[in-house]
């Protein structure tokens, strides 16, 4: 996947690549992004508050006021500096749009980078759930396709592998769109993709389906951002073991008159052990490959979902 590199530029919040950059003068350093991960893509490090020219150490900011629309304001002295953040951060993103990025890691919990569940404080009393750090929102409102995720929600491995797996079908999208917008390669690109797309929604599956499938119609730039959108939001919803089971069967039907009565059984003791959580997704997609292998079949060879991202980031060791 080297050839991937190039497009695997992943937008972080700071602190989490273990830079002293947070308003106490520590950090958030996650091992798995920046040692693991981190082997992967370029990052490009984004500290809100300090960039925005506030010190460090520093006095702690908090949302304050309405969920929707809540003001960023010190914790202490109640000094208010929403203005100077959503401009500072208007501008970051724009900035950022240059960059090229696959998707943004962002610090949970962090009045300016938080991408969910941030405290609010209202005048109800106890502070709310409900916030959005100020530069995450205003990143997400500017990139809504862009995969973006927490440090915390990525220590839940479903959530871990949906997002990887979508950084990596948008590197390769990149890739391809570095070419020229042609209907083969798109048609090309849609096969190998195919099953991986099918893993996360049917719906999408059959969706970019009939638009391929009508390329000849549309223009080509039309085209390659219908597709991209429609990929992206597919790609969002979560691989659950019933749709990998899907894919699985999907799979075996590639090659089931060549496998042996024993080999059938075992590949469906597999699916049936996966299904009930005995085993990770990873035995069943490992023998599948052996078979790809022995009978040297074309079509998944091409397959993206039996190797979507790099096998050293055991992302399918879960059960």
């Amino acid at each position: 996947m080297d050839d991937l590199k190039p497009f695997l530029r992943l937008g972080i919040s700071t602190c989490l690549l273990g830079e002293h950059v947070r308003y106490d003068g520590g950090h958030k350093l996650d091992r798995f992004l920046r040692d693991i991960l981190g082997e992967f893509v370029e990052y490009v490090p984004v500290c809100p508050e300090v960039e925005a020219g506030f010190e460090t150490p520093r006095e702690a900011f908090r949302l304050v006021g309405e969920p929707d629309s809540p003001r960023f304001i010190t914790a202490r002295s109640k000094v208010d500096y929403t203005d100077r953040m959503r401009s500072w951060s208007r501008k970051r993103v724009a900035d950022l749009e240059k960059e090229n990025l696959c998707g943004f890691v962002f610090k949970s919990k962090s009045p300016s980078s938080g991408m969910e569940r941030v405290k609010v404080y209202t005048n109800k009393g106890m502070p709310e759930k409900k916030g959005v750090g100020v530069f995450a929102k205003a990143f997400m409102d500017r990139f809504p396709h862009l995969p973006v995720e927490e440090e915390g929600r990525l220590n839940d491995a479903r959530l871990r592998e949906n997002f990887i797996e979508r950084i990596f079908a948008l590197a390769r999208w990149k890739a391809l769109v570095e070419k020229r917008k042609s209907r083969g390669n798109l048609v090309k690109f849609h096969t190998q993709q195919k099953l991986l797309i099918l893993s996360h929604s049917p719906k999408h599956y059959t969706l970019l389906g009939r638009l391929v499938a009508r390329a000849k119609e549309v223009a080509p730039t039309e085209l390659y951002r219908e597709y991209q959108r429609h990929l992206m939001e597919g790609m969002k919803l979560t691989a659950t073991p019933r749709k990998h089971i899907n894919v699985l069967q999907h799979c075996m039907g590639y090659f089931k008159k060549a496998l042996s009565a024993d080999e059938k059984q075992e590949l469906l003791g597999h699916f049936d052990d996966y299904r009930k959580g005995h085993v990770p997704l990873i035995v069943p997609i490992t023998l599948i490959n052996h078979y790809v292998r022995k009978y040297d079949e074309p079509y998944l060879k091409d397959q993206y979902y039996l190797h979507p991202h790099p096998m050293e980031l055991k992302l399918r060791n879960h059960a």
